[in-house]
């Protein structure tokens, strides 16, 4: 029987037990908040380095934030976090990506949104246009192409190309969208 555990040295567990990946490409570390217990996989880019060009008076006092993650979300193998951007007043900026806790984003996925809600489960080859916001309890699956702009309702199935509701989170499939045990399942070896 094989182990599903990753070889030994894989992951770095940092102090907020966040497990990242060695083969991860995590761009602008300073730029991007990990609430801990966030499990980062072989090949993820992570976009930190993405910033807003100009900031008010209220953002100036720490550092800029990029890329906000809550806690316990999983990164599949080769997906990408990639802060929003778009021309504002004569000026391209990014503006930050938030995601918040239970996340689970499939391998190869990109996500380009403004906000991804708790206990959102995105699936393989996604891709999540610019400002989208996803709202909480939402299900996207595997192939879908959220086109920018769009705001999913809580409670959400979503599919297609171009990405449309297409049912509803029933309240017995709310378990299955915590992500303690896949967190605990993937170890140092």
């Amino acid at each position: 029987m094989t182990s599903k555990r990753a070889a030994k040295g894989e992951y770095i567990e940092t102090d907020t037990g966040n497990k990242v990946s060695r083969r991860s490409q995590i761009i602008g570390t300073t730029n991007i908040i990990l609430g801990g217990k966030t499990v980062i996989q072989a090949e993820v880019i992570i976009r930190g380095d993405l910033l807003r060009a100009h900031q008010n008076s209220a953002e100036k006092q720490g550092s800029p934030v990029a890329v906000a993650i809550g806690r316990y979300c999983f990164f599949s193998k080769g997906c990408e976090l990639r802060p929003p951007g778009k021309v504002y007043k004569g000026w391209f900026s990014h503006y930050p990506l938030k995601i918040a806790d239970h996340v689970f984003i499939g391998p190869s996925s990109v996500i380009e949104a403004a906000l991804i809600g708790s206990h959102v489960s995105i699936g393989a080859n996604c891709t999540i246009g610019k400002f989208a916001i996803i709202k909480d309890y939402v299900k996207v699956l595997d192939g879908t192409v959220v086109p920018p702009n769009m705001v999913v309702p809580s409670f959400s199935i979503v599919a297609g190309r171009p990405g449309r509701v297409v049912g509803e989170i029933a309240e017995g499939e709310v378990e299955g969208m915590d992500l303690r045990e896949v967190y605990r399942g993937i170890g140092n070896g």
